[in-house]
């Protein structure tokens, strides 16, 4: 079997948050020092020759993801119980990974059913006060609300129609196309 590649293309990004105590001075340090800042000329190329400064320092001392990254988890009905548990999951499992004994093992099969216990209980209970949220009136505009946001997730934006009228004027909705 063939590992399949995802189609999303992997972008790297530079780790701006590392941004803080001694890495800031270094950064700062780097961009005084490297900074051409007492050019003369255009405002708009002045801006650019410093923004591609401070990037290509930033790339340097922080340095850039490998791209990719993690989806977004649907996390909006967590509750403290939910993170004790998984919390305790994720240290039986490191503990697990550094040592396989029937003791560790145990422990985490335990952990894991405890969090799967507490996520399907905070997940039930959390959809079921939004179902009775959404029964009211004020409900109602959640919904249409929640609607335009699955509506939004799923469209395609790998094809972007756009025709110009002989006005030069660029047409963008469906029917004006």
């Amino acid at each position: 079997m063939r590992a399949r590649r995802s189609k999303q293309a992997k972008i790297a990004r530079t780790k701006w948050w590392k941004l803080k105590e001694e890495m800031a001075e270094v950064f700062q340090g780097r961009v005084i020092v490297e900074g051409s800042w007492n050019e003369e000329g255009d405002a708009n190329y002045m801006w650019e020759k410093m923004a591609t400064c401070i990037r290509k320092v930033a790339s340097e001392v922080f340095g850039m993801t490998r791209g990719g990254g993690c989806k977004t988890k649907d996390t909006w009905w967590w509750n403290e119980d939910v993170q004790r548990a998984i919390k305790e999951k994720k240290e039986c499992y490191k503990r697990l990974f550094l040592d396989r004994s029937a003791d560790n093992i145990e422990k985490y099969k335990v952990a894991k059913k405890i969090a799967k216990r507490a996520v399907s209980e905070a997940k039930g209970r959390a959809y079921e006060d939004m179902y009775q949220r959404l029964n009211t009136k004020e409900g109602e505009k959640d919904i249409y609300r929640m609607a335009r946001v699955r509506e939004r997730k799923t469209r395609d934006f790998s094809q972007v129609k756009f025709i110009k009228d002989d006005m030069d004027q660029l047409l963008v909705k469906e029917d004006e196309i």
